[in-house]
């Protein structure tokens, strides 16, 4: 494999990174037009090259350059999923050091983000030269950016700018208030403080009168008479309001998940099986997992026929025998067409416990008509919830046009369950749009979308984007226990 590596430039491998070009149209421009980079790509396609080639046209080459516009747009950002991992190892390698107290990951990572620009840890230490010199050789590190005695800045192989802060105790509550942000809260935090006759900066309070006394970061809160603001809402769009008013939301956690839906397995274009996949919720501690195998329409994706589909139900009914206090539902991630009907008539639909309803195609079509279309589909009594409804992949594909506000109110209007996919690439609905949701009463569903067993854990990346939405346990329809979830879904869509 490396020998064959070392016939190419390594610039060559950047192509598979471009939306919308395979191995084969890479292979054409390489041996035909001797593109083998992405500057070399984008001039290609400038200069008309690519769209006289057999198989592309100017189509092709437009597409091309819109997905290396969207490349170089999202150049510094990082998708949240994509630096868990990395960030909570080396988290743990300095909560591990014996001369730190305490330790946390602030910023946008702390608040939830979808995406990041970078990554901000703060120590608490009182040999601060010998944390920021441990931090500089951690295994992860690809390059120091800067070394001092209290601040060290790495950038990862990946790209990834790491900061490390090092203070002491007494500082730590405010330094992890002031860098989890936002900015905009922090302002607003400030503004609050100085009405009080204090001063709050990211190493304490200040001020004529008694100071607060502050151990923990929910001190400074409670100091300013409010609630703890969790980190997820520190976006100002409200916290500080209701925090002061003591209505902040008790928000969701991840604990409070009894099941989920929309999950596929070998069936379509899945890597496991159903009893490999119920086996794997099972040691989640989930009661029941919703099994949302790909329709026909999805032949990408190997999806089913009615009778494929029908025999997978039979299959499902056969499995549940062998399983005491966990339940398989038989369901089906159904393609909504492009005039908003279904790709399974009603009397398929019927014979399932529920069914996500998705777009997959004709993405270009204009907001009302996309609109329009999902609208259709939420007004089937089958649909029991909307499949990532803007159709984003983050950072690599912008959503589609739709109006959000009219999808909501519809959702509102037809009982339809509006998920939260919660595979962060896809993280959709975006979470800006949740609290509206949750106040005309919508229900979401946590689902993975999960193609392999261990996408399950893409549940965790949901739990924290439900609360940076302001969600509580009520809100989230998987936190029904099975025999809930059960008579919820005998009930009639307008019932429920």
């Amino acid at each position: 494999h490396e020998n064959l590596r070392a016939e190419f430039p390594e610039s060559l491998f950047e192509l598979f990174e471009v939306q919308g070009l395979g191995p084969k149209k890479i292979k054409a421009v390489y041996d035909q037009l001797q593109v083998d980079s992405i500057a070399s790509l984008k001039e290609a396609c400038e200069n008309g090259q690519v769209a006289k080639l057999k198989g592309f046209g100017a189509k092709t080459a437009e597409k091309v350059l819109g997905a290396i516009a969207n490349r170089e747009k999202f150049a510094d950002r990082f998708r949240l999923g994509d630096v868990a991992p990395l960030a909570e190892t080396m988290l743990e390698r300095l909560k591990d050091h014996p001369k730190v107290s305490r330790a946390e990951i602030a910023g946008s990572y702390r608040r939830s983000k979808e995406t990041l620009h970078d990554l901000d840890f703060l120590v608490a230490t009182t040999e601060p030269a010998e944390l920021t010199q441990f931090f500089a050789t951690l295994p992860e590190v690809h390059e120091v950016i800067v070394h001092g005695e209290t601040k060290t800045s790495i950038r990862l192989e990946n790209g990834l700018q790491c900061d490390l802060r090092a203070v002491s105790n007494t500082h730590f509550p405010f330094a992890l208030q002031y860098f989890t942000g936002s900015k905009e809260h922090n302002v607003a935090m400030r503004s609050l403080a100085l009405k009080q006759g204090l001063s709050l900066n990211e190493y304490d309070f200040t001020g004529e009168g008694e100071i607060p006394e502050v151990h923990e970061e929910a001190d400074i809160y409670r100091a300013l008479g409010m609630e703890f603001v969790p980190p997820e809402l520190r976006e100002n769009r409200g916290e500080i309001e209701a925090a002061d008013e003591g209505t902040l939301p008790k928000l969701v956690e991840l604990e409070n998940l009894r099941g989920t839906f929309h999950n596929h397995t070998i069936a379509s274009d899945g890597k496991n099986t159903l009893a490999e996949m119920a086996e794997a919720a099972r040691d989640h501690g989930l009661q029941y997992l919703g099994i949302a195998d790909h329709s026909k329409a999805s032949f990408q994706a190997n999806g089913l026929n009615e009778e494929r589909l029908l025999k997978q139900v039979e299959e499902i009914k056969e499995l549940n025998k062998s399983f005491d206090g966990f339940t398989l539902f038989s369901g089906t991630e159904v393609d909504i067409l492009k005039d908003g009907s279904l790709d399974f008539d009603d009397e398929t639909l019927a014979q399932l416990d529920y069914s996500v309803a998705s777009v997959h195609n004709a993405f270009t079509l204009s907001e009302a008509d996309m609109t329009k279309r999902l609208i259709r589909a939420m007004e089937n009594e089958h649909v029991t919830m909307l499949g990532h409804l803007t159709g984003r992949l983050l950072l690599k594909r912008d959503p589609y046009a739709v109006n959000i506000e009219k999808i909501i109110d519809c959702a509102a209007e037809t009982r339809t369950i509006i998920e939260l996919n919660c595979n962060p690439w896809r993280l959709d609905m975006d979470w800006r749009w949740w609290k509206r949701a949750r106040d005309l009463n919508v229900l979401t569903s946590l689902n993975p979308d999960a193609h392999a067993t261990d996408q399950l854990q893409f549940l965790a990346y949901g739990a924290r984007l439900a609360r940076k939405g302001w969600l509580r346990r009520q809100d989230v329809i998987n936190c029904l226990t099975l025999e809930e979830m059960k008579a919820w879904l005998a009930l009639p869509k307008s019932k429920r």
